[in-house]
């Protein structure tokens, strides 16, 4: 590991190289890094600490939260807000943006987050994962933050990433000149440089989709299943491990597409906008990938609301065009 960079190493020796990592951006990327080690640390202790289990509360979606999503929630809220890089706070475990104290006034970034995504996963011992967005704020510096702060299109991101906690936890983000993965050593509580330059394999030939979901998908997404199945010549296979960070991790290391749909009782399907969709599509990009919902690019999306919902599909270039195809005939 001597010879490998750390995390806060590569963003300091990249700032040419980098034109938007600025002190305050290097800061607010070191303090996502320190938040994502503590949640690392919680959920690999979470059997001994009594920490698993249902919370006995819901979130904005009215959804049950796990006790790990009200740890991680508070944990990514305190270290960003207090770090003075971050003007308002985003997430997806809240009804309403949190807007930061009056000395974050002069904070320029604005902050997009699922803060344990899969998290129905946590009891099971199954990969779960940390999604984030960084946004320039719109308002002038000094000034109160609007709703205009975080209802930006996704091409106005300046930085996105997923942290994975599995069987190693990673950090993977972009600054939109490509991507790259890094792995946290726990000996030594550092991030090191492990996956550089990642890319989506141009051809994939894995589809992660909710079998059980099929049903009630629209017919474009049983067209491209069907599609799969019957057509021998890359050898598909589906993989779905229900936490969209997995999924989309394994696609990009091997090729794939990952599917959440519009459903007959669901027709913006269930996937967050600017949560869930938005920061894997700038990821995906960067990488070679394609993201799309049923009428277009992810990224050029203007949102309306902070849990706007929205179908999605995202992975390998092959993959995603074949759903194109599907989505348009």
């Amino acid at each position: 590991m001597s010879k490998t960079k750390t995390l806060g190493e590569f963003i300091m020796d990249g700032q040419s190289a980098f034109p938007f990592v600025s002190g305050q951006l290097t800061r607010l990327l070191t303090d996502i890094s320190v938040a994502s080690k503590i949640v690392s640390h919680q959920v690999n202790r979470a059997g001994l600490a009594g920490i698993l289990g249902d919370a006995g509360s819901t979130n904005v979606q009215d959804e049950s939260q796990q006790k790990l999503d009200v740890i991680a929630d508070d944990t990514f809220m305190r270290i960003l807000s207090a770090g003075k890089s971050v003007a308002g706070i985003g997430s997806e475990e809240q009804e309403e943006a949190f807007i930061c104290g009056d000395e974050a006034r002069n904070g320029k970034y604005i902050v997009l987050i699922d803060p344990l995504d899969g998290s129905s996963n946590i009891d099971v011992n199954v990969s779960i994962g940390t999604i984030f967005s960084i946004y320039r704020r719109v308002t002038p510096v000094g000034e109160p933050i609007s709703e205009a702060d975080f209802l930006q299109k996704g091409t106005e991101q300046i930085a996105a990433g997923y942290v994975l906690y599995g069987s190693s936890t990673m950090l993977v983000y972009t600054t939109g000149t490509g991507v790259n993965g890094f792995t946290l050593d726990p000996a030594v509580g550092e991030f090191f440089l492990s996956h550089p330059q990642m890319e989506f394999p141009e051809v994939g030939s894995t589809y992660s989709v909710n079998g059980a979901l099929l049903d009630t998908c629209t017919e474009p997404t049983k067209k491209f299943v069907q599609r799969c199945h019957e057509d021998n010549s890359l050898n598909y296979r589906a993989r779905y491990i229900g936490s969209l960070v997995a999924d989309f991790h394994r696609n990009l290391i091997h090729g794939g597409i990952y599917i959440y749909p519009s459903l007959s009782n669901k027709p913006n399907g269930k996937l967050r906008l600017l949560y869930e969709c938005s920061p894997p599509s700038f990821i995906a990009e960067q990488a070679g990938g394609i993201a799309i919902h049923d009428n277009g690019r992810i990224l050029d999306v203007q949102p309306t609301e902070l849990h706007q919902r929205i179908p999605y599909y995202v992975g390998s270039k092959n993959l995603v065009e074949a759903m194109q195809e599907c989505l348009s005939s």
